[in-house]
């Protein structure tokens, strides 16, 4: 895995293709839709596709304790951060936003980085990435380029660190992050998060992405974009010991 954990290192990404079984997925996916229509939104009826996102906290349940489980998700999470490092959930965690065909501003398309830990009911993130060692992003239906996909600024982890650092252990709101960033960030190359039911895309946790729109597609888009937590924040001591994620971070330090 030597040549995959270095492409990781270096644009900030790697995609697990298959990574969740096709029964698994078809299991979660009808729990998603019953949460759907617990709130009046009916997956297979486009006349209740109001608005062009639902957001759902992420089930719970066998059939998301089996995806969150994957032999292959647990093989990359201990190259990428160290077997015993991070804290395998009972379940796959994190919001699933559901976005549905519309040309409507979901009003949540701007480019970010995922928040960590709470501060006063905001989510905030600091230089050590206190409580996340990475970002999955789990695709419960196929994501073509027309269905709203994720989209990537490839190699934009590196330029986290330097924003990050001048606040030190304390961090700073998530959402301040993207507007201090270089311009040059916003001019690296981008891939979108396209793939099949089942793919997961395995992120450094300061990876700048967004949500697009519109969603040109036919149905409904379901992702869960959960953190793979961290036992304790990365030291950033640099020595034969530090694993991909935290030698992404010193390599975005200079």
């Amino acid at each position: 895995m030597t040549a995959t954990i270095d492409d990781f290192c270096a644009e900030g990404f790697l995609v697990v293709r298959g990574a969740v079984a096709p029964d698994t997925v078809r299991a979660c996916v009808d729990v998603i839709e019953h949460e759907l229509r617990a709130r009046a939104v009916d997956p297979r009826d486009p006349e209740t596709w109001i608005q062009p996102v639902v957001r759902l906290p992420c089930p719970e349940g066998p059939a998301f304790a089996i995806a969150a489980t994957s032999p292959a998700l647990r093989e990359t999470y201990n190259a990428l951060l160290g077997p015993g490092c991070w804290i395998q959930r009972e379940g796959v965690g994190g919001t699933v936003p559901v976005r549905f065909p519309s040309k409507k501003d979901p009003g949540d398309a701007g480019w970010h980085i995922d928040g960590s830990y709470d501060v006063d009911g905001q989510w905030w993130v600091n230089v050590h990435s206190r409580g996340r060692g990475l970002l999955a992003l789990f695709l419960f239906t196929d994501v073509g380029d027309a269905d709203a996909p994720t989209e990537i600024l490839v190699g934009s982890h590196l330029d986290v660190p330097g924003v990050l650092a001048p606040f030190g252990a304390r961090g700073v709101f998530f959402g301040d992050v993207a507007g201090n960033l270089p311009a040059s960030t916003f001019q690296r190359s981008c891939v979108r998060a396209t793939g099949r039911a089942g793919d997961v895309y395995v992120c450094h946790p300061f990876l700048v992405h967004r949500a697009t729109w519109p969603h040109l597609g036919s149905g409904p888009r379901m992702i869960a974009q959960p953190a793979i937590a961290l036992h304790k924040p990365f030291a950033l001591h640099d020595g034969a010991a530090v694993c991909a994620v935290e030698r992404a971070i010193l390599r975005g330090l200079g």
